[in-house]
């Protein structure tokens, strides 16, 4: 059984940011995975984290985690001190606030396309789904050759597909998703995004179609590509040829 104490160690379920991963980049994915690589984590990230960790009631865990970011005395250092304005931001808006205010941190399992799923939703409430982001700002991102909403570009839309999914198999309800956004701009952004049905029916007909080969691709039994552009690609890139121009 899935706890919070066991939540990140247990390796049979794939979870949402797994699967983004893999999408992303299958090499990395893997390398993830097997505890071979680690992404960087960033002055911005550390930001969000701390203002996700304040909002799902984790923040003590989060304190003992990052130390670095803390001084002597149990203060923010000056450069992520942002992140406690964005949580009085955030604290004197009501509907924000309302939808935060559900079950925090709810650990559910499931089955995919014959795969294991484990979700951990940052706020349950009776009738949707909530999930807290702190993103850099709501504007379109260059994503495969193309501009996209920040919601495609980082596999929003996935998440939501698999929570809602997960949530139908524990409930026997479909229950809409929200993804609650604030932004870390010098005055914070709040937004709040229900993913239409047909964005989350599509983005599920991609997970069902996916997750079976990240499966087998954690098993061993597929290679993965490699994307070729994201940091773990250029880390471990071997040269072969000389490029012609």
């Amino acid at each position: 059984m899935l706890t919070e104490e066991n939540y990140y160690d247990d390796k049979m379920y794939m979870s949402t940011s797994q699967f983004k991963t893999f999408y992303q980049c299958e090499a990395r994915g893997l390398a993830e995975y097997r505890n071979e690589y680690k992404q960087p984590t960033s002055e911005s990230m550390l930001v969000g984290k701390y203002v996700d960790a304040y909002f799902c009631g984790t923040l003590d865990e989060f304190k003992k985690t990052t130390p670095e970011i803390f001084t002597i005395k149990g203060e923010l250092r000056s450069n992520f001190k942002h992140a406690e304005y964005i949580i009085e931001r955030i604290k004197k808006d009501a509907a924000f606030m309302h939808y935060l205010s559900g079950e925090k941190q709810v650990i559910m399992t499931g089955v995919i396309a014959g795969v294991p799923f484990k979700t951990k939703m940052d706020s349950v409430l009776p009738y949707c789904t909530v999930d807290l982001k702190i993103v850099k700002d709501c504007k379109d991102i260059w994503c495969d050759d193309e501009y996209k909403s920040f919601i495609f570009a980082w596999g929003y839309n996935y998440q939501g597909a698999i929570y809602q999914t997960i949530r139908s198999q524990n409930d026997g309800e479909v229950k809409p998703f929200i993804l609650a956004v604030a932004t870390k701009e010098t005055e914070p952004d709040l937004r709040l995004f229900r993913l239409s049905e047909k964005t989350l029916a599509t983005a599920y007909a991609d997970v069902v179609n996916l997750a079976p080969r990240y499966d087998l691709i954690k098993k061993g039994k597929i290679t993965p590509t490699r994307c070729g552009t994201c940091d773990y690609c250029k880390a471990t890139k071997k040269l072969e040829e000389i490029e012609e121009v």
